[in-house]
């Protein structure tokens, strides 16, 4: 049996494992934000974008516990690319339009542009320090600060909660931070076998599987009409990577940034979060502006593999 097999299949398990504890989370823990009277799209772009980021977080904190912290920043601009072309681009086709009754370009567009760029800024370097990562946490403030101001008291038919959703709280985080070290160990595994970068693998693998709450989030919401919960999810899941994902995990240790990540990961990202904003500021997103965002994410994956080939 060739040696890559088990450890294809601890990947597979652990990384079902992390998906299903995630959900259990955000179901949890959205259950708890409605029975405090915070609006729809408030809890898609806080409660919601942080329980479907929190498989890029717990990975990303065991990439660095595991010496392979390589993998962080791949993981965050590869979810932030894969949360809008692909997440995105799906949700869109599926629903089949995206029909917004707020103004994005208010100040959630504006905080992913600023995201984007302050990483580019941070990481040009090769280096991501304490004092970066504390800026970041800063700014992760600001963004709930402002998001928050949202909350409605007045909402009815508040869901009523009991000690089971804590308890599902307390005990899906569990399950997401032991899913990820396993995730992370058949990685090192894989990549090491196969002779594949770990940032490769992050950019496109884990990215995707990490991914996958928002994409099943996102196209739940739209099949109910939520647009709202749907772009506010991606919205929301783009910043606490780019400020959550990313300072976190530097407390436990350096960050490997690689020169591939500066000059072709980071500034993608950056094309891809301006495209999100250009297609979203008529407040009307339609299903051929999701296919064209599928067409980039195949492009996306065509140059990375192209230029892990050269």
């Amino acid at each position: 049996m060739s040696p890559i097999i088990p450890y294809i299949g601890i990947f597979a398990v652990s990384l079902a494992v992390l998906l299903y504890a995630s959900d259990k989370f955000v179901e949890s823990a959205e259950r708890l934000g409605l029975s405090f009277g915070i609006s729809p799209f408030i809890i898609g772009v806080t409660i919601v974008a942080f329980g479907t980021s929190l498989p890029e977080l717990a990975t990303s904190i065991a990439s660095v516990l595991a010496g392979s912290s390589e993998i962080v920043v791949g993981n965050v601009v590869g979810s932030n690319i894969t949360n809008v072309l692909l997440v995105l681009g799906l949700t869109i086709v599926v629903g089949k339009e995206i029909k917004l009754d707020f103004n994005v370009m208010d100040a959630d567009i504006p905080l992913l542009l600023m995201s984007a760029f302050l990483l580019y800024f941070f990481c040009y370097d090769l280096k991501f320090t304490v004092i970066e990562a504390i800026i970041c946490l800063a700014a992760l403030v600001l963004f709930l600060i402002h998001s928050t101001q949202g909350t409605d008291s007045d909402i009815e038919d508040r869901p009523k909660t009991n000690m089971m959703d804590f308890i599902w709280v307390i005990l899906s985080a569990i399950g997401v931070f032991a899913g990820a070290n396993y995730t992370i160990v058949a990685i090192e595994n894989v990549s090491t076998i196969m002779n594949i970068s770990p940032d490769l693998i992050a950019l496109t693998v884990v990215a995707l599987g990490t991914s996958l709450p928002e994409v099943v989030v996102c196209i739940a919401a739209v099949r109910k009409g939520k647009h709202a919960i749907a772009v506010g999810n991606v919205l929301g899941s783009n910043i606490f990577n780019t400020y959550a994902v990313m300072s976190i995990p530097r407390f436990f240790g350096d960050l490997t940034i690689t020169n591939e990540i500066v000059t072709f990961g980071i500034p993608f990202m950056i094309v891809v979060s301006i495209l999100f904003t250009v297609i979203t500021i008529s407040n009307r997103i339609s299903r051929m502006e999701g296919a064209t965002l599928l067409l980039f994410y195949a492009f996306y994956l065509v140059q990375l593999v192209s230029n892990n080939a050269n």
